[in-house]
């Protein structure tokens, strides 16, 4: 198989199941900026080095079931509606998800303020993965009726906070300070 196929070379791609769109379509939008979300989360873990803490196995086992999860994602938002969809994303996968936040968030200090994003390189990444699901899923609200499961936005809507606290997690457990915002600039 190659893996150029020269079929969008017009602008055009398919969906699941063939149908084919204009690859600025907001479907394929919504599914290519998942898809840049977990290109950044790939980032984000590229950047830990295996001395960094007792105990990062599982915080990458973690990162790479929201990246697997987050590829299916996108492949219900590239089927059309009233299409069967080959893997259907559950309540359970996002109360998982919720499950590890608490987790985390037991570790950091409460916030009393906005927080920068900065830190570890790990940290500001996660962070920059955290926008690009925002994108994605101001995407996914604008397909509306064409959004064959609500799950999806519970799901990007999660894993933004599951990101924010991810990157705050980084930074506590390698020893690094957040920053805060300054009111007074």
């Amino acid at each position: 198989m190659r893996i150029y196929t020269r079929s969008g070379d017009k602008g055009q791609t398919s969906l699941v199941y063939g149908k084919r769109v204009p690859k600025n379509h907001l479907r394929v939008e919504a599914y290519g900026t998942c898809d840049e979300a977990n290109s950044v989360i790939g980032l984000a873990l590229g950047f830990l080095d295996k001395e960094d803490w007792d105990g990062k196995d599982d915080f990458l086992e973690q990162m790479h079931r929201v990246q697997t999860i987050l590829f299916h994602v996108g492949s219900e938002l590239s089927t059309p509606k009233d299409k069967e969809v080959t893997w259907k994303l559950k309540e359970a996968h996002i109360k998982e998800m919720e499950k590890q936040i608490d987790e985390w968030d037991q570790h950091l200090e409460p916030l009393k303020n906005f927080i920068l994003p900065s830190g570890h390189s790990t940290s500001g990444a996660l962070h920059h993965a955290r926008t690009v699901v925002r994108r994605a899923e101001r995407m996914a609200v604008g397909l509306g009726d064409e959004l064959e499961n609500d799950l999806v936005l519970s799901y990007l809507n999660r894993l933004s906070d599951f990101l924010f606290v991810a990157a705050r997690y980084v930074n506590k457990k390698v020893g690094v300070e957040e920053l805060t915002l300054k009111v007074d600039i």
